[in-house]
C-alpha cells in the first residue's frame, strides 16, 4: 500500500503500526509512586490502577530530559518513552532512588507495542479498555491501553508475531501513523522539542503538567512561567506552499523565529508541518521557509480542513 492509501484506512477503519523505538522501563517497589511524584511534571501518586498520564522529567532549569507514558498497576509502573530518552530516565531512577524501595528494570526489548489506530481498533479486542486516555485492560493478548488515536496492545516481544495475527489488522507503516500525529499538533521528542524546552513552549502543559501537585525537578521555572511569564515560543502548525525539510529555517521579516520540526505531505491538508517558534509569530502569519523562502502560513493546533 502507498501512504496516501495507507492513511486512508487509519481515517476510515484501522490499521496496525508497530513501536519498535519505544523505550521501556518497569518500576516495582512500594515507593516507587511516591519516588516518581518528586520527579515527573504530572501527579502519579493520584493514578489508580489501571490508569495513566502523559508526563516530562525536566532539568532543574525547566528544560526537556524526557517526555512519557506512565501506567500504574496494582504493584508495578511502567514508563515508555522515545528509546533516545530512556537513558536519562534510566540515569535518573538509578541515581535519586538509592535508599527508597524502588526496583527499576528495562524491559525495551521484553516487551512489544502494537499500536492500533483507527475508529474501529476497538472491534479487534476481546475485552475494550476505558474511554480515557492512557486507561488500560489486561485482555487476552496483553495490555489494551487508550490512546488518542485508538489503542495500544502491550505484549511480550516474543508473543508479537502471534499477536498480530489474531488481531487481523492490516500493518501499516510508520509514516502513516506520523501522518495523523503531525495534523493533531502532538510534537515529538527530538523532531520538534528538544534539550532546549520548556514544556509550555511546546504545548504540553494541558496534557503533562500538574499544577497542584507538590514539588518536583523543574516546578520552579514551569510554574513561574505559567502564572506569571509569556513563553518566549510556542508550537505553531504550518501550512506549506512548497515541500520542506526538517532543520529549514523560518523567517518572519527579517528575523528567523525558528526551525521547521516534524513535515507530512496530508492527502488532507496538503504539506504541512510543526515548529516552535518565536512568540512574535502568530496564527494567520505569512512566514518563509527554507533557502528557497517559500510562503508558508501559521495555523492554530491541531490543524483543521479548509
Amino acid at each position: 500500500m502507498t501512504v496516501a492509501t495507507e492513511y486512508e484506512l487509519l481515517r476510515g477503519s484501522a490499521g496496525l503500526v508497530d513501536r519498535p523505538e519505544r523505550g521501556k522501563l518497569l518500576l516495582t517497589g512500594a515507593e516507587a509512586a511516591e519516588f516518581l511524584q518528586g520527579q515527573l511534571t504530572n501527579d502519579i501518586e493520584s493514578l489508580a490502577p489501571g490508569t495513566g498520564c502523559y508526563a516530562a522529567l525536566l532539568t532543574h532549569k525547566g528544560k526537556l530530559l524526557a517526555d512519557m507514558r506512565v501506567l500504574r498497576g496494582e504493584d508495578w509502573i511502567l514508563i515508555d518513552s522515545e528509546a533516545a530518552a530512556m537513558p536519562a530516565v534510566a540515569k535518573n531512577v538509578r541515581m535519586y532512588s538509592i535508599g527508597r524501595d524502588v526496583q527499576a528494570r528495562d524491559v525495551s526489548t521484553e516487551r512489544a507495542i502494537l499500536s492500533l489506530i483507527g475508529p474501529t481498533s476497538r472491534d479487534a479486542l476481546d475485552v475494550a479498555p476505558p474511554d480515557a486516555e492512557h486507561s488500560f485492560v489486561e485482555g487476552e493478548h496483553g495490555l489494551y491501553v487508550t490512546t488518542d488515536l485508538g489503542v495500544d496492545v502491550i505484549c511480550d516481544a516474543a508473543d508479537a508475531d502471534g499477536v498480530r495475527a489474531a488481531l487481523g489488522i492490516d500493518e501499516v507503516s510508520p509514516d502513516a501513523a506520523e501522518l495523523l500525529r503531525v495534523e493533531s499538533g502532538r510534537p515529538r521528542l527530538g523532531v520538534d522539542m528538544d534539550g532546549d524546552t520548556i514544556p509550555q513552549e511546546a504545548g504540553l502543559n494541558e496534557r503533562a503538567v500538574s499544577f497542584t501537585k507538590g514539588c518536583y525537578v523543574g516546578q520552579e521555572t514551569v510554574a513561574r512561567l505559567h502564572y506569571k511569564g509569556k513563553p518566549n515560543r510556542h508550537l505553531r502548525g504550518l501550512r506549506l506552499s512548497a515541500p520542506a525539510s526538517h532543520g529549514d529555517p523560518i523567517v518572519l521579516g527579517d528575523r528567523e523565529v525558528g526551525r521547521i520540526g516534524s513535515v507530512a505531505d496530508s492527502p488532507r491538508l496538503g504539506p504541512i508541518a510543526l515548529a516552535i517558534v518565536r512568540r512574535e509569530a502568530s496564527p494567520g502569519d505569512t512566514v518563509l521557509v527554507g533557502e528557497g523562502r517559500a510562503a508558508a502560513e501559521l495555523a492554530e493546533l491541531p490543524f483543521t480542513a479548509g
